[in-house]
């Protein structure tokens, strides 16, 4: 870390090489869009590299980057309207395979095994959830992917978002009931 800060190329690639799969990560559940993750993702190592001298505490690095991308991601929100709108088009791909009787996801072969099947209902689940994240606002998107893929408590998601913690609770509570709403096709596991 050390060597980072003082400028070194290699070592902050090493750091990048380290980091890059949980920032992309926290992207794609944001965006739902690869291609502008990996934009985000890069954006955000562009701005470590040439703020990582400002760092205060090495240890600090891994909070001090994730709040990087929260604010590249808070500015993207923020400057373009990139929300995708509820379309006839769109409500398909939220009906998936285990959400709705009668809607086969394109592509997906019928499973041979039980295990397979498994599988491709963690993937039906894993883009159902993905689509219904996007059609939560914003903010509130970003409060419950960082309370629940990112482990964060609300006092975390307040200090790196600058969103109030009244606010926080607020989108996450709101934000948990509306995905509970759109996925109760899953059933009662994912009932509080």
């Amino acid at each position: 870390m050390a060597l980072a800060m003082s400028g070194d190329d290699a070592a902050f690639g090493e750091l990048v090489r380290r980091r890059q799969e949980a920032i992309r990560q926290l992207f794609r559940r944001l965006t739902r869009n690869p291609a502008l993750a990996d934009d985000l993702a890069q954006q955000s190592f562009v701005l470590a590299w040439k703020k990582v001298q400002t760092l205060k505490s090495p240890a600090a690095f891994g909070a001090w980057l994730r709040k990087l991308a929260i604010n590249c991601w808070l500015q993207h929100a923020r400057s373009a309207k990139h929300e995708v709108a509820l379309t006839g088009e769109m409500l398909p791909e939220l009906r998936g395979a285990s959400a709705v009787a009668g809607y086969e996801a394109p592509g997906v072969a019928e499973p041979a095994s039980s295990s397979s099947l498994a599988s491709s209902s963690a993937v039906a689940e894993r883009l159902d959830l993905d689509a219904a994240l996007t059609l939560l606002p914003p903010q509130q998107r970003l409060c419950v992917v960082l309370a629940y893929s990112e482990g964060m408590s609300h006092a975390e998601i307040s200090e790196s978002t600058a969103i109030p913690l009244g606010t926080v609770k607020s989108h996450v509570a709101r934000g948990a009931a509306r995905l509970r709403e759109l996925l109760q096709g899953y059933g009662e596991r994912y009932e509080r």
